[in-house]
């Protein structure tokens, strides 16, 4: 394609019809808080600002252009679709040296409606990997004890113990005991109720199936219990499974845990545990989660991802996807 240098006026493309003009590769010229010039590019190297989850208009650009403080100077956008269930985001190529602050794309994703995500690395789909996730709330939309617990008449109770836990105020472990022991005498099927009605979170069958394709291995690791990921091991195939085991004796909840509690710690030990049992390159490993106790396990992976997750989390993962489905994390991995 020739290059272009102001022969298409901004005003008559949207930044994906233009880059998409472009093969899907093209260079700005950025000059005193304006685009006004564009020209085709080689594909370029991270680091990169992914932008999806909205439409970018040249007006939106523009502004998180200015709000970044982007020098003046040749700015490199591509376009990044791992899937056609996705929409076209962008990747705006930022100069070496410049990493935007975490809370400044959180404030600019949420006073635009959009997602930002700031990589220096992204692992690739290109060879074996690794992904660890936190299930409730993350692969599934429900937190599991609650719905347990609004079965056996202690709903309320349990709730307000759950929402103190995520929040990083009590310790997990002992909360999830305590929780636990609110449930001593309810009947089994309560269980069964819940996994009967259990809604997946959107794009998660299919996030599984695309990393699995690639000869990814999946797993689970929650504080939540065996009943519910061990069928979801069965349904999505997945590598392995890591939660808390319930007592049950004579069709009934003893209120008691079996075991060591799988708590923040454990999930974070999984992480390495994994990459090692399947050998695979600590670079090669993303975890995503959406809880305090999820933290250390999104530390110890090379992309740590929080997921519709609490502002704390947001605030000390690589990553933070706040709307939308888990198929969305394709966007952070480099796709073939």
């Amino acid at each position: 394609m020739n290059q272009i240098s102001q022969a298409i006026p901004f005003a008559e493309l949207s930044p994906v019809a233009l880059v998409q003009a472009y093969q899907g590769c093209c260079q700005l010229s950025w000059q005193q808080g304006q685009f006004n010039a564009v020209s085709q590019a080689a594909k370029p190297e991270l680091p990169v600002l992914l932008c999806f989850g909205a439409h970018f208009s040249w007006s939106l650009l523009t502004t998180l252009a200015q709000a970044l403080a982007l020098p003046d100077g040749v700015v490199k956008l591509s376009l990044l679709q791992p899937v056609p269930q996705l929409s076209p985001a962008l990747r705006l190529h930022l100069p070496d040296g410049m990493v935007p602050p975490q809370a400044l794309l959180n404030r600019l994703a949420l006073d635009y409606d959009c997602q930002l995500v700031y990589l220096r690395q992204q692992p690739s789909l290109r060879q074996p990997g690794l992904l660890v996730m936190d299930m409730d709330s993350t692969a599934i939309e429900i937190e599991c004890i609650d719905e347990i617990a609004k079965l056996a008449g202690v709903g309320e109770q349990v709730a307000a113990i759950t929402a103190r836990a995520m929040n990083g105020e009590l310790d997990f472990a002992q909360s999830l005991l305590a929780r636990v022991q609110t449930l001593a005498g309810a009947p089994e099927s309560v269980l069964s109720d819940v996994l009967k009605q259990l809604p997946l979170m959107p794009g998660l069958t299919d996030l599984v199936a695309v990393l699995q394709q690639h000869h990814w291995q999946v797993a689970i690791a929650s504080g939540g219990f065996t009943y519910f990921t061990e069928a979801l091991k069965q349904r999505l195939q997945l590598s392995a499974t890591f939660a808390n085991q319930l007592e049950i004796v004579d069709g009934k909840l003893t209120g008691r845990v079996l075991g060591n509690i799988v708590d923040a710690k454990r999930k974070a030990e999984v992480v390495s545990e994994l990459a090692q049992c399947y050998q695979i390159a600590p670079s090669q490993t993303v975890a995503i989660g959406d809880g305090a106790n999820d933290l250390p396990m999104l530390a110890e992976a090379a992309l740590g991802v929080a997921f519709h997750a609490k502002p704390k989390v947001q605030a000390a993962a690589k990553a933070a996807i706040t709307t939308g489905s888990l198929l969305q994390l394709l966007y952070l991995l480099d796709c073939p």
